[in-house]
């Protein structure tokens, strides 16, 4: 499970909620069905206008994304699998890493070393391959883009839910007490607008672009090790050429265990 969204939902209610007790305000007002109905009903179904079916299905599975961490092979890892590869294939040929596409368990890699394997050509181990990210990064920023739109439509639908409760507010302006308890609660709808907005839709988007970016990057390296393996490049080349994808610290440590002179 993805910790990170579970928390951060987490302490912004907790800070709202807060914030509310020490301006005197109770929670309990944000117990709001039509100012809820305003905002969560009426941000699906804006959603659900601005998107295609086959896109808006999605939704469920990008909520999975958001709240599952997926478990992505190690870049390390995956960087001294390709060095033993490559040290293979130079002893024993390409086709002795046919046996060992059986045991590659990421879907993008295996289909990557059998084209490879096959004898394709590196221009078109490249572009096929790059076209598969290029499309998995399409489908992602659909996905958050969703998000986005609801995080822009939420805090419109708060000021119409307020403009709503302001109309039943002042239709009786006879009871006073009453006039200002109802004012208040027309703002509800505004408040609720704004937190899902900027606390929820917004911060989703987000997350979804950064975990569509690190899976991107972590498929262009496997492009580029296994382009290396095909132009017979020594193992400690890929090792080097490989750990510029990771931090500056990481790949420090990475090359000095793997005694390869980072200044080369």
């Amino acid at each position: 499970m993805d910790k990170t969204s579970l928390i951060g939902i987490i302490v912004a209610l907790i800070g709202v909620g807060v914030g509310m007790v020490f301006k005197g305000v109770s929670p309990a007002v944000l117990i709001n069905p039509a100012a809820i109905f305003i905002i969560i009903l009426g941000t699906i179904g804006t959603v659900t206008i601005a998107f295609p079916t086959n896109e808006i299905k999605n939704v469920p599975k990008l909520f999975g994304i958001l709240f599952k961490e997926k478990q992505e092979m190690s870049m390390p890892v995956l960087i001294k699998m390709f060095s033993d590869w490559a040290q293979l294939a130079r002893k024993e040929g390409l086709l002795a890493l046919e046996a060992k596409t059986g045991d590659v368990e990421d879907d993008f890699l295996r289909n990557g070393l059998s084209l490879a394997v096959d004898g394709q050509s590196a221009d078109y181990i490249r572009d096929v391959l790059s076209e598969e990210v290029e499309a998995m990064e399409e489908r992602h920023q659909t996905g958050a883009l969703i998000f986005t739109q609801a995080g822009t439509y939420a805090p419109t639908l708060g000021v119409l839910g307020a403009v709503v409760g302001l109309i039943a507010a002042l239709g009786d302006m006879s009871d006073v007490d009453a006039l200002g308890h109802a004012i208040s609660a027309a703002f509800v709808a505004t408040l609720l607008g704004i937190f899902t907005g900027y606390a929820l839709w917004h911060p989703f988007a987000n997350k979804l672009k950064r975990k569509s970016k690190q899976e991107a990057k972590l498929k262009y390296m496997m492009i580029e090790g296994i382009l290396s393996i095909l132009e017979g490049e020594a193992p400690r080349v890929i090792e080097q050429k490989l750990a510029s994808y990771l931090p500056a610290g990481e790949r420090k440590k990475f090359l000095e265990e793997s005694g390869v002179n980072s200044d080369e």
